[in-house]
């Protein structure tokens, strides 16, 4: 118990630390580049190399056959994980609740030559009624309520609101050959999450797993349990 409330205070310490220098670097427009793509990141914007969890996603994607695959990303921020769909030939719908990401994707798409539909959305609530073969989700998982724009990619409620929404949204656009793939971090109160995906007749399988100094990073394949 100790041990785990130890981990605990440095995690915390560690976010106080880097929330604010990541906000620091980020008040400026910055360029970032993954493999052969090139793409900006606007100011208030998730960035997708500061923190691991894009890149981790990345590297999971690229073992996936997504040519003709119907493929949404939510909360996709810069849309770095859709433009990558998309040059694998997916059929691409990448969403963001900020209009400043929003922007910012449809920036990047221009720039990349990319062919993705853009939506400003709230999770499902403005998403295209169709079947998505991989539904991609980078979520906030930090406990706080968001009080600006920016926020939204790092907080998700005092409550998990964003999950109890996502979770509760995503029944009726779950189908028998849905994929969705959540990445998450041990900094996240994984198992309320998982508590919250049981409430909705949700399953969370771990299928990817790493560990980068010293915070471990999984890949959850999100099943449901009704099918």
């Amino acid at each position: 118990m100790k041990q785990q409330k130890k981990k605990s205070l440095l995690k915390s310490l560690a976010f106080r630390i880097l929330y604010p220098a990541s906000e620091k670097y980020l008040s400026k427009e910055r360029s970032y580049k993954y493999k052969d793509v090139t793409i900006t990141v606007f100011p208030g914007v998730f960035h997708p190399g500061f923190f691991y969890s894009t890149k981790i996603l990345l590297k999971y994607l690229e073992e996936l056959e997504l040519h003709k695959k119907y493929v949404l990303e939510l909360g996709a921020g810069t849309g770095l994980i859709s433009i990558f769909a998309a040059k694998h030939g997916g059929f691409v719908t990448a969403s963001d609740i900020s209009l400043t990401a929003v922007y910012n994707i449809e920036k990047n798409v221009k720039m990349t030559d990319a062919n993705v539909e853009v939506v400003h959305s709230d999770l499902f609530d403005d998403i295209p009624n169709r079947r998505y073969d991989y539904i991609i989700i980078n979520p906030p998982y930090y406990k706080k309520t968001p009080s600006s724009e920016k926020e939204f990619a790092w907080f998700g409620g005092d409550d998990f609101q964003y999950f109890r929404k996502l979770f509760s949204q995503l029944g009726n656009n779950y189908f028998e050959n849905t994929n969705a793939i959540m990445v998450l971090s041990d900094e996240a109160d994984l198992e309320m999450i998982k508590s919250i995906a049981g409430e909705y007749k949700f399953s969370m399988e771990e299928i990817y797993h790493k560990k980068t100094w010293g915070e471990n990073h999984f890949i959850y394949k999100i099943k449901s349990t009704e099918l």
